[in-house]
């Protein structure tokens, strides 16, 4: 199981770091990730964390979004800074075996989301 947490209501600018706490398992040799879904959008991949540490990210995220994990806590991490309008949406961990791509289909497991709000 993967549980989200972190998200609010901020202003443009700010910043929230979102965690995605796994139990029920170990998720140390899984890659692991966060996608969003905004309101009447398809989900969309926003970075990863391989499960040796590697990251990546879209394009858009680059920059202002970091992607962290604590293996003995059995978490990951997703700063966020210099928040835009554009970043509200639904945000989702998720974890798999294989490495994430920028699908969303085919991943094992999915953290309830948090939702992120960034007002102009």
């Amino acid at each position: 199981q993967l549980q989200a947490s972190g998200g609010g209501f901020v202003q443009a600018g700010a910043s929230l770091r979102l965690s995605c706490a796994a139990s029920g398992r170990t998720f140390s040799n899984y890659h692991l990730g966060w996608f969003r879904q905004a309101p009447g959008k398809e989900r969309e991949f926003v970075g990863a964390i391989t499960w040796l540490g590697s990251t990546y990210y879209a394009d858009s995220m680059k920059g202002r979004f970091t992607i962290s994990r604590d293996n003995s806590k059995n978490t990951v991490y997703l700063q966020m800074n210099s928040l835009k309008p554009e970043d509200t949406a639904v945000y989702y961990c998720a974890a798999d075996r294989q490495p994430l791509t920028h699908s969303y289909l085919g991943v094992n497991y999915w953290g309830k989301g948090t939702q992120v709000t960034v007002s102009s």
